[in-house]
C-alpha cells in the first residue's frame, strides 16, 4: 500500500457470493453467516494492513454496526488472532445511544459555562 492512498474493501464481492447463494437455494442462516464472516476477514485483512503500514496495534470498533454480536466477535477474535489490543463498548452502547450520551455530555459542559 502506499502512503495516502485509499483502502476500500470490496463488498460486491460479499454481495455477489450472497445473491449465489440464494440462487443455489441455500437457507437463510447460511447465508446471512458466510455475509458476516466474509465482512469479519475483510474488516480483519484491512485493519492488518493498515497496522502493518502504521505500526499501531491497537484498535477501537465503534459505530452502530458493532451492535451486531455475529460481526463483532467474529471482528475481535480475527484481530485478537493477528496480536491486536481491541477496544469495544462496555457502558456505553456503540451506535446512536452513544452518540446521544456524547453530545448530552458536551451540552451540559456549555450548560457550566
Amino acid at each position: 500500500m502506499i502512503a495516502g492512498e485509499l483502502l476500500v474493501i470490496a463488498a460486491g464481492d460479499l454481495v455477489g457470493a450472497a445473491a449465489e447463494d440464494v440462487a443455489a437455494g441455500a437457507g437463510a442462516g447460511r447465508i446471512a453467516a458466510r455475509f458476516h464472516h466474509g465482512l469479519a476477514a475483510a474488516v480483519v485483512r484491512a485493519v492488518t494492513i493498515l497496522g502493518e503500514e502504521t505500526g499501531l496495534r491497537t484498535v477501537a470498533l465503534s459505530g452502530g454496526v458493532f451492535q451486531n454480536t455475529v460481526l463483532l466477535e467474529a471482528v475481535v477474535s480475527g484481530l485478537e488472532r493477528e496480536h491486536f489490543q481491541v477496544l469495544t463498548h462496555s457502558r456505553v452502547p456503540p451506535g446512536d445511544g452513544g452518540i446521544a450520551l456524547g453530545q448530552a455530555v458536551i451540552a451540559a459542559a456549555h450548560d457550566r459555562r
